[in-house]
């Protein structure tokens, strides 16, 4: 199993725009070297490109993306616990370089000079935290199957089945949102939290019944997973948007975003309207003091994890709907919609597994806070 350790930074965001003649990695100034217990990768680059750095898990590695750069022949590596250095291209203009670990180390500082050219210094040190040995954020209920005694987060990927979902340029929604779901159940391995997937082929649940199963596997925290696309004509939408459940919706956006995810119930002869769990009409008027705050709680941690480690969130980040899969009150639940398939970036982004990574890592994150 492999365990994802990220992080991404990045230049100014003038940089983001460049697009000159390539850049030229300079070889003779740029080395990988031990220092103390970690490891330094120094890369002069002939002058300032946008960047970005994340660590692996399974095996270890390095990667740094270098934007619209030419790589040299070699690069010297004079270490002990980094070697086997690789230069290539990650598309999208990006070169990459890769670097094996022999250790868990993590990203301690990273920092691009730009006087005379530019010079990108990463520090890497032992990562002795990279283990959570209890969640800080979702606590477990007081009562848990089994005797287990950790966190359970359903992660329910959208759609499926009879239901696709989003379509566009070759991507399902139902599907894309099922590999997702299973590189983030991974992403949560070693960690204090069981995951529990609401479908894991692809087959139609219907929305009651995905909560019904959160219940049943001893819930304590539901996160829906999406990735939609709006219709031609209402308009751009891109990056990722959190959603909590509310009665009246935030804008007409998400009012209408609510009404397709329950539209293929109805079309499948469910309704929904008026319906809940015989547990949830008994918890409902006490439940929602408990579970509100914290879904709003971990709303806004998972917007400000994906916009610190992903760098791309939607202009209004932060939305509530009339979800019907969001509407158990005894289980903080909350919908991620993880890009938008109606957008050409967004599109390019869930179809790159290492970005996937990097999302992944970022709602674990958010759900420990």
């Amino acid at each position: 199993m492999s365990r994802v350790t990220s992080l991404i930074l990045a230049g100014a965001l003038a940089l983001w725009g460049f697009c000159a003649p390539a850049a030229s990695v300079l070889s003779k100034d740029s080395a990988v070297t031990d220092a103390g217990e970690g490891v330094v990768v120094k890369l002069a680059v002939s002058e300032p490109v946008p960047w970005r750095v994340f660590t692996l898990d399974g095996p270890r590695r390095l990667v740094v993306d270098l934007k619209g750069v030419d790589w040299p022949d070699s690069i010297a590596e004079e270490s002990a616990r980094a070697h086997d250095l690789r230069l290539g291209q990650a598309g999208s203009g990006w070169s990459r370089l890769v670097l094996s670990l022999d250790a868990p180390l993590a990203v301690d500082s990273a920092e691009m000079t730009t006087e005379d050219g530019a010079v990108l210094t990463l520090m890497l040190a032992p990562d002795r935290g990279l283990r959570a040995t209890e969640p800080r954020g979702i606590r477990p209920k007081a009562r848990r199957l089994a005797g287990d005694p950790r966190t359970v987060v359903v992660l329910d990927p959208g759609h499926g089945g009879l239901d696709p979902g989003a379509e566009a340029d070759g991507l399902v929604e139902a599907e894309l949102m099922l590999v997702f779901a299973k590189e983030l159940a991974q992403a949560f391995d070693d960690t204090a939290f069981r995951v529990v997937l609401t479908r894991d082929s692809d087959v139609f649940v219907p929305l009651e019944r995905r909560i019904t199963r959160a219940r049943a596997a001893g819930a304590d925290v539901f996160l829906s997973l999406h990735a939609d696309a709006l219709p031609q004509g209402s308009g751009h939408a891109s990056g990722a948007t959190v959603y909590t459940l509310a009665e009246d919706a935030s804008d007409d956006a998400s009012r209408r975003l609510a009404e397709r995810h329950d539209q293929t119930d109805l079309l499948l002869g469910l309704d929904l309207t008026g319906q809940a769990d015989d547990v949830a009409l008994v918890l409902m008027s006490l439940a929602r003091h408990d579970t509100a705050p914290a879904a709003n709680a971990l709303a806004d941690a998972l917007v400000g994890s994906i916009r610190e480690r992903v760098g791309r969130v939607n202009t209004r980040p932060r939305r509530s709907a009339a979800f019907s899969v969001l509407k158990a009150p005894d289980i903080p639940s909350v919908l991620i919609e993880i890009g938008f398939l109606s957008s050409a970036t967004d599109r390019e982004n869930l179809r790159d597994p290492v970005w996937r990574a990097v999302m992944a890592e970022a709602i674990v994150e958010a759900v420990g806070v």
